[in-house]
């Protein structure tokens, strides 16, 4: 470890470059699939914005518990919903997914497509749960 701090003491140009060049990369990762919001911010964006909710898990995680008037479009069939999701482009439109790991993903196909308030939730239903908000089964 010591080396590791007499390395960047000696090369501080290279190290800051570095430091510069992996805040770009995560802040440009982070915009492309929309901005994040936490499940406070959700539940702030659905009841003040009429904020669309997509939940991108699959139909048998959704019927085990979703967020009230969350919309089910499975992540591997989005791009064929797109024309369905058109009426929503200047929405707010917040991805979820079971932890968070493909709202991205979905968040660069939507904003492709005109999407022009894309978020996603951090943690996905995972997180939700975790804060104790309510879900609806079907």
């Amino acid at each position: 470890m010591d080396q590791v701090f007499e390395f960047i003491g000696n090369h501080l140009a290279l190290a800051g470059a570095f430091a510069v060049l992996l805040v770009a990369l995560l802040v440009t990762e982070n915009k492309r699939g929309g901005l994040s919001v936490s499940t406070q911010q959700a539940t702030q964006l659905i009841n003040r914005e009429q904020a669309i909710v997509l939940d991108l898990r699959s139909q048998s995680e959704y019927n085990a518990g979703h967020i009230v008037g969350a919309l089910n479009v499975p992540y591997t069939s989005l791009s064929s919903h797109l024309t369905d999701l058109e009426k929503y482009k200047e929405k707010p439109v917040i991805l979820v997914c079971k932890m968070g790991q493909h709202s991205s993903a979905a968040g660069k196909v939507l904003m492709k497509s005109g999407f022009t308030q894309v978020k996603r939730m951090s943690g996905g239903m995972a997180e939700w749960g975790n804060s104790n908000l309510p879900v609806v089964k079907t």
